[in-house]
């Protein structure tokens, strides 16, 4: 076996214990997905956009490294930082969203009423902190969830991709780095989509997550804890 072989080996295998042992690679996704009535598809789409974000930094911060000649521990440095600011940003992420569930699980408490539009008999759900109305085929409201997401993996470096990249560059093979990151950024998102699609069936089949006033602070409370782990336990 040679040792590009045994690199690639190293990566993907770096790459799945990574993402494995950080909960919020997969479990932020899940609960956030289940309190916001998301599908399984839609919840691997943002999965799948905040995981390439998440690689992408560390790949860009790697390359710019290495064309600008950067040594391994300023780098390290770098990524270090980029964690703590992450980890916070999480960690306050979930203690708004956890306020935010609190407050519209006691505002909203929703009922039904079941009425008629000539012989057609159907319910709507409503509560009585706005007017007392009811709207067919009302469009989707979009939400910034996704994206506040997207910005908090962004900052999230892989740690462990920066020492991957430096054997290769020394030995100037560009081409093996280019492997490398392939490797470790698809072994990466393959191992979240797996964990989130798990996680979800999970919560899905044992209600843990049900639909109801507090769902969202019960996910809320879920990034709290991810966050926590990866700020205090370093995760």
């Amino acid at each position: 076996m040679s040792e590009a072989d045994i690199l690639i080996i190293t990566a993907a295998s770096i790459a799945f214990l990574h993402t494995v042992l950080g909960p919020d690679h997969y479990l932020v996704f899940t609960a956030l997905g289940k309190a916001r009535g998301w599908s399984l598809p839609k919840t691997l789409r943002v999965t799948f956009l905040c995981g390439a974000g998440h690689v992408l930094g560390s790949v860009l911060l790697g390359g710019i490294g290495i064309l600008a000649g950067a040594e391994l521990a300023r780098l390290m440095t770098i990524e270090g930082v980029r964690g703590n600011i992450a980890g916070y940003a999480l960690l306050a992420f979930g203690l708004v969203y956890t306020v935010w569930g609190i407050r519209k699980g006691v505002r909203d408490r929703a009922h039904t009423h079941v009425h008629t539009h000539g012989e057609v008999v159907h319910s709507h759900e409503h509560d009585h902190h706005g007017d007392h109305t009811h709207v067919h085929d009302q469009p989707a409201k979009s939400s910034i969830t996704p994206w506040a997401l997207f910005i908090v993996f962004v900052l999230g470096p892989c740690e462990a991709l920066i020492p991957l990249f430096m054997y290769p560059a020394a030995q100037n093979s560009m081409g093996l780095v280019a492997i490398v990151a392939t490797v470790f950024g698809v072994v990466t998102l393959l191992t979240m989509l797996l964990g989130v699609t798990l996680t979800f069936l999970g919560v899905e089949r044992f209600r843990i997550i049900s639909p109801g006033h507090y769902a969202h602070a019960v996910a809320g409370a879920s990034i709290v804890i991810c966050g926590s782990a990866i700020s205090f336990l370093g995760l």
